[in-house]
């Protein structure tokens, strides 16, 4: 059973700093693209940033600078490192592996951008 596990969301005021984690199990780590995608209140779920098996990766232009993508193989867990943070950037993140054609997503955490 293919399960991806986010965590690390919470409530941060402007400027402060989130690093997500999803944990994947149930499919072969390295061979998958993994992603980060958020789904902001009232809007659509949108590509934040996606990290190949060798690392390779890509930002939605509007975050470049501020966020960062890794992963650690080993560990079968990718990161999102976010700096600088907005009240925009509010959102539910979301976890996504694909390999195509198979493609998961994970539960999503909620990361709230307030003072």
């Amino acid at each position: 059973q293919v399960q991806l596990v986010e965590s690390g969301g919470g409530l941060v005021q402007p400027g402060g700093s989130l690093r997500l984690s999803c944990a994947a199990s149930g499919i072969i780590f390295g061979a998958y693209v993994m992603g980060w995608y958020r789904q902001p209140p009232g809007k659509q779920r949108e590509l934040v940033a996606s990290i190949t098996s060798n690392g390779m990766t890509n930002y939605a232009d509007s975050l470049k600078g501020r966020f960062t993508i890794s992963r650690d193989n080993a560990k079968n867990t990718v990161y999102l490192q976010m700096n600088s943070l907005k009240p925009e950037d509010t959102a539910v993140y979301y976890c996504k592996a694909l390999r195509l054609p198979q493609v998961y997503w994970g539960q999503g955490t909620q990361v709230t951008v307030s003072s």
